[in-house]
């Protein structure tokens, strides 16, 4: 890509550097987590990844051309194929025993072979997934018809969801790195994460939620720092409606690309403005046309571990309205409470969280993201505009957690339930980008290489071992301090 110089007046007066070409190293990260991508998509049993079983029927849902769910008493969802379903049903359940559990090839070959065997419909619950836009699951079903216009087995078409999910997902990252005007190595870094590269490679929504934040991200710095050109600006207005659809809770970070009017004519920070505004119509049209009704589901306390309904949203919520001191403690509470579990999950924890790479690897991560810091933005900027930054992430992550308070948490609980480490994904290249220094430190960026393939590495054989080779147990365990040299050098199976 070409450089781009625009004289722009920031602190100190310097010209700022945009769209730096691509160094070698950053296409080869980029190359690495395309096939890491890939061989998890391959590599990862049905299912295996949070929710994706839900996911799996709502992409099917909308394959077969639902775009609404229903209800039948207390299930929410859709009548699907049986012989789809089954696949979940009997042949890769997941509500499994928490003992010792691995796979083996031929429980492929099986679920393939036993489509005849299974005719018919039949209704499928869905109620963690029902209210989400039909746009996150677009790449997942296209994936399902195609397997299912080659006449592929079910299980097959499946993978075919995941294969066309993951590269809808590598296709909007390679997009948002293309777009953003400095800070590369602060997105890579992000994206060089095991947790980004698992859930792009199955049949969840965030490959498209990733995606979408990040373009988001990038088109409203773009926009921000840049000349607005009629193709970016019509690229933002239709990213804003787009990102709100993933989740709300994302639309502003693109309030990351708002910055004083250069001049009297400057009309960028209303175009990102309109951009936010569209999508939050698009959230609260869907919201409308999807009937607008919260769907309430069984979940199992983290504090007492008994089973509990969620909380409807108007009654959680005056909740906090009653008290927001209070809440304002739950949520510190709670943050503080969750933040080393939140750490393990955005690195990497596979198996619906169950599987803990090396520990080592963790501190591994961690280098790996000060050496994509400190590799530099490429750009200079005030301290006044790092805190925006900061505080814009800061803001995203409270919304997160307050969403998980009002839609996924028993009512009046004193903690929040439900937020994952990988739900913060598409927050970490701004945090990053407001720390990252002018101009990169010497060795930052091989450094930045050195750390990040072999972290790749590390996950792609703790989900081969853990899976196919000498299985994992589906209940979560911390490391045990009788055996703390393994723990450190051998995934958590291994323990």
């Amino acid at each position: 890509m070409r450089n781009e110089r625009q004289s722009i007046q920031g602190h100190g007066g310097a010209d700022m550097l945009f769209a730096a070409p691509w160094r070698a190293t950053e296409k080869l990260l980029l190359t690495a987590i395309c096939i890491a991508t890939l061989f998890f998509a391959i590599v990862t049993p049905p299912f295996q990844a949070p929710d994706e079983n839900q996911h799996y029927m709502k992409a099917l849902s909308l394959a077969q051309g639902k775009l609404l769910t229903e209800q039948r008493d207390d299930a929410i969802g859709a009548d699907l194929p049986r012989a789809a379903l089954n696949i979940h049903a009997v042949d890769f359940p997941t509500d499994v025993p928490p003992d010792l559990r691995h796979f083996e090839t031929e429980q492929l070959a099986q679920s393939a072979a036993a489509d005849a065997q299974r005719p018919g419909t039949a209704f499928a619950d869905f109620p963690n997934v029902a209210s989400y836009a039909p746009s996150l699951y677009a790449p997942g079903a296209v994936g399902l018809i195609l397997g299912r216009g080659l006449d592929l087995p079910w299980i097959e078409t499946l993978y075919v969801g995941r294969l066309v999910n993951a590269l809808t997902g590598i296709a909007l990252l390679i997009g948002a790195l293309c777009l953003l005007p400095f800070g590369r190595n602060a997105m890579l870094a992000t994206a060089l994460l095991p947790t980004f590269a698992y859930q792009t490679g199955s049949l969840s929504p965030d490959a498209v939620i990733n995606g979408f934040g990040f373009l988001g991200l990038a088109l409203a710095l773009r926009t921000g720092f840049m000349n607005a050109t009629p193709v970016r600006s019509a690229g933002l207005l239709i990213t804003g409606p787009l990102l709100a659809l993933c989740k709300g809770v994302y639309l502003p970070l693109m309030a990351a690309g708002l910055r004083w009017q250069q001049h009297r004519r400057d009309l960028r920070p209303g175009l990102i403005l309109g951009a936010m505004a569209l999508g939050a119509i698009a959230f609260v049209g869907w919201m409308h046309y999807s009937g607008g009704s919260q769907a309430l589901y069984h979940i199992q306390s983290r504090r007492t571990g008994e089973t509990m309904m969620t909380a409807p949203l108007r009654d959680q919520l005056a909740i906090i309205l009653a008290d927001p001191i209070s809440y304002a403690r739950i949520l510190a509470s709670s943050v503080v409470e969750r933040a080393p579990v939140y750490a393990l999950q955005i690195v990497g924890r596979f198996g619906w969280n169950a599987i803990l790479l090396p520990l080592l690897a963790y501190p591994l991560a961690l280098l790996m993201l000060g050496a994509g810091v400190a590799s530099g933005s490429g750009a200079r900027f005030g301290m006044g505009q790092r805190i925006w930054w900061l505080a814009v992430a800061a803001g995203v992550a409270l919304l997160i957690e307050t969403a998980m308070y009002l839609t996924g948490t028993p009512l009046g609980a004193d903690y929040v339930q439900g937020t994952q480490g990988r739900y913060f994904l598409p927050v970490l290249p701004l945090v990053l980008m407001a720390l990252s220094p002018d101009q990169g430190w010497r060795g930052a960026g091989r450094l930045f290489v050195i750390a990040a393939i072999p972290l790749l590495l590390i996950a792609a054989a703790t989900v081969y071992d853990s899976f196919w080779v000498h299985g994992f147990i589906t209940s979560d365990g911390m490391p045990p301090h009788g055996s703390i040299g393994r723990a450190l050098l051998l995934p958590s199976p291994r323990w």
